[in-house]
């Protein structure tokens, strides 16, 4: 078997499976051509790997096949999944007595969209493998969501084989460490060619994988901006979740989530429901976490795996979808939340986030400086609701009535405010300002009692039950 990993193109990756007599499967490619079994076609020795391939393009063909899609789409998760379970399936049924003592069956499919003759609509598609590491044993699944981002469909199908072959490479031999898999993805592809923002590995071989760290390590490794992970820990994929629907980010540390943080959640959603183009019905609430957040409090300013497990956990305790982004600026985070939805979004945020907002150095890598990070911010049907705070020096209350912008963008607050595109979450619970987070986690990490009055129930009991947070009993 090919163990060596080191830099193997495409074309040797393809011919080391072919020569690797262990490995046998079939291939179902929908959307882009059949790059990914040609690839093994033209280096050699094919017949040695591929059972079969087949592309079937028509719709009818393809309902036939692996039956009819509820919505009608066909570049989705679920098609890429009937896919891998009616190849696998036919590879195992019909192979499997005459050779499965000693064969590694793989199937692998995709579904992708590429780009039109006019060039207005989003090339992307979903790729996968099932795939033994042992004979006769329970398949392992990899599945991925890919964004192609080539102006040329030729280049966009050339993308499309080499991610296959580097997929399928990367799960029979570098299944050791599932990070290696990633890392591995994009190898002879530029970084600015395709996005692949969902990453999902599992089966018998990977119980051990958290899918959370994988899909974080996507965002580290600037493989995509975000990942997104719903309130059971499974990995999702954005445009599932966002497509069309009003939206409703709340950005924090939330390390713990506190009372405080509940309370502006809470309130926030509950004043962006009072909206009249607001559908409840189609609502999407999310708790947004930057690798910036996640960084900070390490002395290396490095991301601690356990401290960010610990804080996803937590929100998803709470029933809550999370969502890790690299985006620093809250003006990007709301450009890329509109890439799903024309309907009204909304972002929580305290008053003291407001200060960072209107703070003008934070803008001097864009060629149009504040007013181009407000035009992206505000130029959609984005709103800010804003939580009060006690007032540092004073200790008053500090909201967006007293709020004090920098003199020269007092004129454009004022708009802003006048123009309700930022509004002050009116009932919020004066008791609450007074809880810090960090305050929180010393008294946790230091045993010191009375930390679980300052947060939800839920989350007391499970810092308690997992010794979140440097927790002991």
């Amino acid at each position: 078997m090919a163990t060596n990993t080191q830099l193997l193109g495409s074309k040797q990756k393809a011919l080391a499976i072919n020569l690797d007599k262990r490995t046998y499967g079939s291939f179902a490619e929908i959307g882009a051509g059949q790059e990914v079994a040609a690839n093994f076609f033209k280096v050699g020795a094919a017949s040695q790997t591929i059972a079969k391939t087949m592309s079937a393009y028509d719709m009818t063909f393809s309902d036939a096949i692996y039956g009819a899609e509820p919505g009608g789409r066909y570049v989705t998760q679920s098609r890429l999944l009937k896919m891998l379970q009616r190849e696998f399936g036919l590879l195992n049924e019909r192979l499997k007595e005459k050779r499965g003592a000693e064969t590694l069956f793989f199937a692998y499919a995709n579904t992708f969209t590429t780009i039109n003759f006019k060039k207005d609509n989003e090339a992307h598609g979903w790729m996968g493998l099932q795939f033994q590491l042992s004979p006769n044993t329970a398949p392992n699944e990899c599945v991925i969501h890919v964004r192609l981002l080539d102006n040329d469909v030729h280049m966009q199908q050339q993308a499309v084989g080499i991610l296959g072959v580097n997929l399928i490479y990367a799960c029979i031999y570098r299944y050791a460490n599932p990070e290696d898999i990633i890392t591995s993805l994009i190898e002879e592809i530029d970084r600015d060619r395709i996005e692949i923002d969902m990453f999902r590995l599992k089966g018998p071989d990977f119980e051990q994988a958290d899918n959370r760290i994988l899909a974080l390590q996507l965002v580290k490794n600037k493989m995509t901006r975000t990942a997104l992970f719903g309130p059971n820990g499974d990995v999702l994929q954005a445009s599932d979740v966002f497509y069309k629907k009003n939206i409703l980010a709340y950005r924090g540390r939330f390390r713990p989530f506190t009372l405080l943080n509940q309370d502006m959640y809470l309130k926030g959603i509950e004043q962006f429901k009072k909206e009249a183009d607001v559908d409840e019905n189609q609502l999407v609430t999310v708790a947004e976490l930057t690798l910036f957040n996640l960084a900070s409090g390490s002395e290396t300013g490095e991301i601690n795996y356990k401290d960010f497990i610990d804080r996803v956990d937590i929100i998803c305790s709470l029933g809550y979808t999370v969502l890790i982004s690299d985006y620093q600026g809250y003006y990007r985070l709301a450009s890329y939340l509109s890439r799903f939805t024309k309907k009204k979004t909304g972002i929580i945020l305290g008053i003291y986030n407001l200060n960072d907002i209107f703070t003008s150095n934070l803008y001097q890598k864009l060629k149009g400086g504040m007013l181009e990070a407000f035009g992206m911010l505000f130029g959609g049907n984005v709103k800010l609701y804003v939580y009060p705070a006690t007032n540092y020096t004073t200790g008053q209350l500090y909201n967006c009535k007293n709020f004090d912008a920098p003199q020269a963008d007092k004129l454009l607050y004022q708009h802003l405010y006048e123009s309700n595109k930022i509004e002050d979450i009116e009932t919020y619970n004066l008791d609450l300002l007074k809880i810090m987070s960090d305050e929180v986690h010393k008294k946790i990490s230091k045993g010191e009692p009375g930390w679980d009055s300052m947060v939800p129930d839920a989350v007391a009991n499970t810092i308690k039950t997992k010794n979140l947070f440097g927790y002991k009993a």
